[in-house]
């Protein structure tokens, strides 16, 4: 899923500029940015489709900075524009961003903020949100990024509000995204809002992809910490968390574990994670979920117990949000991919307190070590989901009804 927001009175009042034109596209560069991402905006806004229905954007490429601008596998890139044609374009879209420890050039983040300013629609696509929140256009603001960046964007700007678990999010006047493929989600939103379903869902065929995703990033982030929080005395709280959640406690208890109000652990957990506390416990129980549906044959009532769930309805409800499946299906799906040797694992090696399961590319997961365990999945992840539980490709043929839409604003 991705997010519904209703954007800010004055942005939603904000008017675009009379020497800006809706249709003009600005792509902004920096040297060091990957090429697939900042391919994505290119290949959609810049390229002539008229003859397949889609209705045609005029690009302008624009430099962010001083060039050649290097890029993946040392190619050099000379963009045609410099910042100055910014000025002209009705949506700006920063596709990438080359590290997310070093600040981007000033010059360039006042040229986002006077398109901004001029009513023009600023996009960050994967890293580029953090070029979008330097610029101080995601303050107070829902905002998403990969899921392997979430937790410094929400560390590094506490007034953005991270969600790491959305594809791509849409406040009104400035949209983010999740990692690479997200990209091309956010950009097939924006020639939907633009343009309509027909125009997007001809364009997504082109492209051969989905004209919308269901779910969001759950089901492909990785389980891990960020660094920063290994020596925080949150870390300790987490670890006993995830070695516990074969029982049934609350983040009352959490909290009063770390010695902190509810309010304060709150706080910190999210400031340090990105993600809610609440959330992230459930995450951790369907992790777990998954990981003995996968390699145990324990009943779903057995699992839940297992699980520190209340009931087997509870895994069910949270089970089907996060992944869009039911646990049955889901085991079925996984073992469907999987060769009969492979399933040949001892039931007690999952049992008792163990922390997230192993990556699916596992060949034969096992217990999870104290060090994994103390490091594990603070984004309120979800295991990567199984071949079988992917987009379906009938969603790739003309006159095919699309998922449920994303999380935008209307």
């Amino acid at each position: 899923m991705s997010h519904d927001s209703t954007a800010a009175p004055d942005a939603a009042a904000r008017k675009l500029s009379g020497r800006r034109r809706k249709e003009i596209v600005a792509v902004l560069l920096f040297s060091g940015g990957p090429i697939f991402e900042s391919s994505i905006p290119l290949s959609v806004f810049g390229i002539d489709r008229q003859d397949a229905g889609v209705p045609r954007y005029r690009l302008l490429v624009c430099a962010g900075e001083e060039g050649p601008l290097r890029t993946t596998g040392g190619l050099e890139l000379t963009a045609p524009h410099g910042l100055e044609a910014i000025s002209r374009a009705g949506t700006v879209v920063v596709p990438a961003w080359r590290s997310i420890t070093s600040p981007p050039p000033e010059e360039a983040l006042d040229a986002l903020r006077r398109a901004h300013e001029d009513g023009a629609r600023i996009v960050g696509l994967c890293t580029g949100a953090f070029v979008l929140a330097a610029a101080g256009l995601l303050d107070g603001r829902p905002a998403t990024t990969h899921w392997m960046y979430a937790p410094t964007l929400a560390k590094r700007y506490p007034s953005v509000h991270v969600d790491p678990r959305e594809l791509f999010v849409d406040d009104g006047d400035v949209l983010t995204s999740a990692g690479t493929a997200a990209g091309i989600d956010l950009c097939l939103h924006i020639v939907r809002t633009d343009h309509g379903n027909e125009a997007a869902g001809a364009l997504a065929r082109r492209l051969v992809v989905p004209p919308r995703r269901s779910g969001g990033q759950e089901r492909y982030l990785d389980r891990s910490l960020p660094e920063e929080i290994g020596a925080d005395p949150l870390a300790e709280v987490v670890a006993w968390a995830l070695e516990h959640l074969h029982e049934q406690f609350d983040v009352e208890t959490l909290a009063a574990r770390a010695y902190m109000s509810r309010r304060t652990f709150d706080r910190r957990f999210r400031s340090l994670t990105g993600s809610a506390p609440l959330q992230w416990l459930i995450t951790q129980r369907v992790l777990q979920a998954q990981r003995l549906l996968e390699t145990s044959d324990y009943s779903v009532d057995e699992v839940a117990g297992r699980c520190g769930f209340r009931s087997p309805v509870a895994l069910r409800g949270h089970f089907r949000r996060q992944l869009g499946s039911s646990p049955a299906a889901y085991r079925a799906a996984y073992r469907a991919r999987r060769p009969q040797a492979e399933r040949s694992v001892d039931p007690e090696s999952v049992t008792g307190p163990v922390g997230p399961p192993a990556s699916v590319h596992q060949e034969h997961p096992g217990p999870v070590p104290m060090q994994t365990r103390r490091t594990a999945a603070a984004l309120g992840a979800s295991a990567l989901a199984p071949d079988a539980l992917r987009e379906r490709p009938e969603l790739y043929v003309a006159g095919r009804a699309g998922l449920p839409g994303q999380r935008s604003a209307p």
